[in-house]
C-alpha cells in the first residue's frame, strides 16, 4: 500500500468515525433533551400558549449555547487523534498519543455531556427563566426552576452512559489502524500499557443506578407539579411516601448492581490470576464452575494453556536432546571418554536429588553437568587425546578448559538460559580447600553447581578405563571420595554419594563414616 492510498484510507476511516461520534450524540441529544426533556415540561407544565412558546425559546437558545461549548471541548478532546491518523509524517510519540486519547474519547465524552453539555444548557435556561419570571414573562412557581435543574442532571446521566458505551464501540475501528499505523512506520506494538481507564465496577454500578433510579425519580419530579396542580391535600404527603419509594427503589438497583459486578468480576479475577501465574512459568488451569458465556471462556483459555504445557514440554524435549547431543558430540572426540559427559550428569542429579533439591533444581544440575566438559572443544587434539601422562605446560592448557567452557556458552541466545549453567561450567575443578582451578575458590564460595559436578566427575574419571592405565574398581574409587572429603570435596555432596553408592555395593565396607 502506497502512502497516498493509505492517507486516503486513514481519512475516510477517520470521516467515518466522526460520523459515528455525531450520529450518537444527536440520536442520545435528541432523546434525553427534545423527547424526554421537552415532553415532561410539555405534558408536566399547565400554562399558556405563550409562555410555551417563550419556553421553547429559551431551551432553543439553551440549545445553541450548549452547541457552542461543547463544539469546544469536543474539538480539544480529539485534536491529537487527528494528528495521529492524519497527519502523513506522524512520529510515533504522536501515535501513542493519539492511542492513549482515543481509549480516553468514551470517559471524555461523559464529561462532555455533564460539564459543557449539561452546564451549556442549564445556565442559560435557568438565567432566561429567572429573567421572564421576574418580568412577568412566565407565571409558574419558581421551585420548578429546581425540579427542572434535578431533571436535567438526570436526563444527562443518561444520556452520558448511552454516549459512553457508543463511543467505545466507534473507537474500536480507530484504535486498529493506529496500531497498525505504529507496526508498518516504527515496528512498535501500541498498548495500553495495562492501563484501566475505568473498570467494570463504576460501570457497572453507575450504569445500573441509572438505568434503576432515574425514570422513578423523574417520574417523581413530574408528579409533584401535577399533583400540587390537581390536589394540594394529596400533595401535603407526596414527598412523604415518595421518598420511601425512592429508597426502596435506589437500595433494590444498587443491590442488583453489586450483584452483577460481583458476578463478572469473579470469573474475571480468575482468569486474570491465571495468566499471572502464566507469565511466571506456571501452567495454571482453571476449574470451569460457569454456566453462562464465561464457560466457552474458560474452555477456551484452558485449552490454550494446555497447548502450552504441550509445547513446552516438546521445547523442553527438544532442549534436553540438544544438551545430550552437545555432551555426546564432544566425548566422541575421545573414545575413551565416550558417556562421560552424560554419567556425569546422572551421577550429578542423583547428588542433588540425594539432598532433596526440587525438579527445577535438578534440571539445571543435569543440563551444567552435561556440559561441564564443553570447554575441551578448544583444546588440540595432541593434548587431550594424548596417551601418556601430560608435561605441566599441557595439564596448563587443560586447565583453561572451564573458562572456555564458559566463554563458549556466553555467546549461546538467549543469554538468561544459560546464565544457571555457567557456574558448574566453570567451578567444577574447584577443591574445596582452595587448591583447584580456574580461580581458587574454596568451601562455599564454590558455586553449588560446581561441587556437585566436582564430586560426580571425579568419580566417573576414576572408574573409567584410560589408555594409561586401567579403571578403577567403584569400592576403591568410593574411598578416595570418602577421603577425600572436606579437602578436595564438599563433605556433605561427598558424603551422600558415597553412602547411596556403597548401598548398591553392600559388600564395601564403609570408611570414614
Amino acid at each position: 500500500m502506497n502512502t497516498e492510498s493509505a492517507c486516503s484510507g486513514a481519512k475516510k476511516l477517520y470521516r467515518s468515525f466522526l460520523n459515528k461520534l455525531v450520529r450518537n450524540y444527536l440520536i442520545g441529544s435528541l432523546l434525553a433533551v427534545l423527547v424526554v426533556g421537552s415532553t415532561m415540561v410539555l405534558t408536566t407544565l399547565d400554562v399558556p400558549s405563550e409562555e410555551y412558546r417563550r419556553l421553547v425559546f429559551i431551551l432553543l437558545s439553551s440549545l445553541a449555547v450548549m452547541a457552542g461549548a461543547e463544539l469546544v471541548a469536543f474539538s480539544r478532546h480529539v485534536h491529537p487523534i487527528r494528528l495521529g491518523i492524519l497527519s502523513s509524517d506522524a512520529d510515533l510519540d504522536m501515535l501513542r498519543k493519539a492511542y492513549i486519547q482515543t481509549h480516553r474519547l468514551p470517559l471524555l465524552s461523559v464529561y462532555r455531556i455533564l460539564v459543557p453539555h449539561l452546564l451549556g444548557l442549564s445556565i442559560p435556561a435557568i438565567l432566561l427563566t429567572a429573567w421572564m419570571l421576574n418580568k412577568g414573562l412566565l407565571t409558574f412557581p419558581g421551585f420548578y426552576m429546581a425540579i427542572a435543574a434535578m431533571g436535567a442532571f438526570l436526563v444527562a446521566g443518561m444520556h452520558a452512559m448511552f454516549d459512553f458505551f457508543l463511543t467505545a464501540a466507534a473507537i474500536r475501528p480507530l484504535l486498529l489502524e493506529l496500531k497498525m499505523s505504529a507496526k508498518e512506520k516504527f515496528q512498535v506494538e501500541l498498548d495500553a500499557g495495562g492501563h484501566v481507564f475505568l473498570s467494570i465496577r463504576p460501570k457497572f454500578l453507575v450504569s445500573a443506578m441509572l438505568m434503576g433510579i432515574s425514570p422513578l425519580l423523574l417520574f417523581s419530579l413530574a408528579a409533584q407539579i401535577r399533583l400540587k396542580s390537581l390536589d394540594s391535600a394529596m400533595f401535603q404527603n407526596y414527598w412523604g411516601w415518595a421518598s420511601i419509594i425512592l429508597i426502596i427503589d435506589i437500595a433494590f438497583a444498587y443491590t442488583g448492581a453489586r450483584l452483577i459486578t460481583l458476578d463478572i468480576e469473579r470469573p474475571i479475577s480468575k482468569l486474570y490470576d491465571a495468566m499471572n501465574d502464566i507469565k511466571d512459568g506456571r501452567m495454571t488451569k482453571i476449574q470451569n464452575i460457569y454456566s453462562d458465556e464465561f464457560s466457552k471462556l474458560v474452555d477456551g483459555f484452558n485449552m490454550m494453556v494446555g497447548a502450552l504445557e504441550l509445547r513446552e514440554k516438546q521445547s523442553q524435549a527438544m532442549l534436553d536432546s540438544y544438551f545430550v547431543t552437545l555432551a555426546v558430540a564432544l566425548d566422541a572426540r575421545d573414545p575413551y571418554t565416550a558417556g562421560h559427559s552424560l554419567r556425569v550428569a546422572e551421577y550429578s542429579e542423583l547428588i542433588g536429588r540425594l539432598c532433596g533439591m526440587s525438579p527445577e533444581e535438578l534440571v539445571v544440575i543435569r543440563k551444567s553437568a552435561l556440559l561441564h566438559d564443553i570447554g575441551k572443544i578448544g583444546v588440540r587434539d595432541t593434548v587431550l587425546l594424548k596417551e601418556g601422562r601430560l608435561t605441566e605446560e599441557e595439564f596448563d592448557q587443560i586447565k583453561l578448559h572451564p573458562g572456555l567452557g564458559e566463554n563458549i556458552l556466553l555467546q549461546i541466545e538467549p543469554k538468561d538460559a544459560m546464565a544457571v549453567l555457567l557456574p558448574g561450567v566453570r567451578s567444577h575443578h574447584e577443591r574445596y580447600d582452595g587448591q583447584g582451578y580456574p580461580d581458587g575458590l574454596a568451601g562455599e564460595d564454590i558455586p553449588v553447581l560446581g561441587r556437585i559436578i566436582a564430586v560426580a566427575d571425579a568419580y566417573d574419571a576414576m572408574t573409567s578405563d584410560r589408555p594409561y592405565r586401567k579403571g578403577m574398581a567403584s569400592q576403591v574409587a568410593l574411598l578416595i571420595l570418602d577421603e577425600g572429603r572436606g579437602t578436595q570435596w564438599d563433605p556433605v555432596f561427598a558424603k551422600v554419594f558415597v553412602e547411596h553408592m556403597r548401598k548398591q555395593l553392600p559388600s564395601i565396607p564403609k570408611h570414614g563414616a
